[in-house]
């Protein structure tokens, strides 16, 4: 069996470090290599878990809401290409292929279907880490904020919106509306400018559109124990939250 590791100093002073706690879902048929790779993960502090059917792989990582899927591409009945294809369909999250081929063809097409990165085994654990951690902060970067305004916080990623402790759900057009409005906190949103931002037009729309979904934003942030009038009316101007 080929190894799974080269081990050197660099990965000794590696491990010394603590690691983002991050979730990394392993897709690997070798039981072996898997709990290898699980234990090196492990040591760096991040939480792990792996496929047991790989039939159903892209829709087992894509339900453990991982921040990382670290994945073979020879896999036992399936296709680590279609693997990669069936998880980028729904998710961006990070990609490392992590294969004994060193096929050209291989590596550009993984990086083609989606993946992030193509590291070849044997690996160095140093390396494979440094990785690892690079597509997290990169991924992490790349993710919307989380905007907070009089106790208010909008996931914007997940659609949702919170106030002490208690969450809503938001329909596209609420949480449109919702995000202008934070963004611009303390100043007069004009009904045109949500217009835009709601249709990115502000013609054949009918006015009273904004209104419903501004009622229904309302009644969503009242149900969750918010100030009535946490969202102003200025007249003849627009709204102010």
């Amino acid at each position: 069996m080929q190894p799974l590791v080269r081990h050197g100093c660099a990965t000794r002073a590696l491990l010394c470090k603590n690691a983002r706690m991050a979730h990394i879902y392993v897709i690997e048929d070798d039981k072996a290599l898997q709990d290898e790779l699980e234990r090196l993960l492990d040591l760096q502090g991040f939480t792990t878990a792996h496929c047991n059917d790989f039939a159903r792989a892209a829709h087992e990582a894509l339900a453990a809401d991982a921040d990382c899927v670290v994945m073979d591409l020879k896999l036992p009945g399936t296709d680590g290409h279609q693997i990669c294809r069936d998880i980028r369909a729904t998710s961006s999250v990070p990609i490392i292929i992590l294969t004994s081929s060193e096929s050209e063809f291989d590596e550009v097409m993984a990086l083609g279907l989606g993946a992030d990165d193509y590291v070849t085994k044997p690996y160095r654990p140093a390396t494979l880490i440094a990785r690892i951690q690079g597509l997290l902060r990169r991924s992490a970067a790349m993710a919307p904020p989380i905007l907070q305004h009089a106790g208010l916080a909008l996931d914007e990623a997940a659609a949702t919106v919170s106030f002490q402790g208690r969450t809503q759900e938001l329909t596209r057009n609420e949480l449109k509306i919702l995000q202008l409005l934070m963004r611009n906190a303390g100043r007069a949103v004009s009904r045109q400018q949500l217009m835009v931002h709601l249709w990115e037009s502000d013609s054949f729309i009918d006015d009273n559109t904004l209104t419903v979904n501004m009622n229904r934003l309302r009644k969503k942030l009242a149900e969750l124990g918010a100030d009535e009038d946490l969202i102003k009316t200025k007249r003849g101007i627009g709204y102010i939250i």
